[in-house]
């Protein structure tokens, strides 16, 4: 296998397939009713929203930065962020089709608020690695 088709391989199972893989079992997970009862936790819900969508807006932004827009960061922030909240809804969506399962806009609003915050925190966490040792490659 040449070494452009195996850079390109590299970089689709380490950036790609994460991202696939991971909104694969957002989907499978919520294709199931919802557990019959969940640790009396307050806002546990939204927590587990909140960092598996923080997660996924990590997972995409770390996709995208294999893309020629690479150089730009705010856009990449951005896309990142509006990739992983649109999941996040379309998943509130497809819920609301889903036997004793329902679509929750503050659900919606956890996704959404995960994802801005992942996103930030691992773009500022880049940005400071980056500064201390230039030349990192992207994912």
């Amino acid at each position: 296998m040449p070494a452009a088709d195996q850079s390109k391989l590299k970089i689709f199972l380490l950036c790609w397939l994460p991202p696939i893989v991971y909104c694969l079992a957002i989907f499978i997970q919520s294709s199931h009713p919802g557990p019959e009862r969940m640790p009396d936790v307050r806002f546990l819900d939204k927590l587990l929203h909140f960092g598996a969508y923080g997660l996924l807006g990590i997972l995409f932004f770390r996709a995208y930065e294999t893309l020629p827009l690479k150089d730009n960061q705010k856009l990449l922030v951005f896309i990142s962020i509006a990739s992983a909240t649109l999941y996040g809804i379309s998943d509130e969506i497809h819920q609301y089709f889903i036997p004793f399962r329902h679509a929750d806009i503050l659900d919606g609003v956890a996704n959404a608020a995960g994802s801005i915050c992942g996103v930030y925190l691992y773009y500022r966490w880049k940005v400071r690695k980056t500064s201390r040792s230039p030349g990192n490659p992207a994912c």
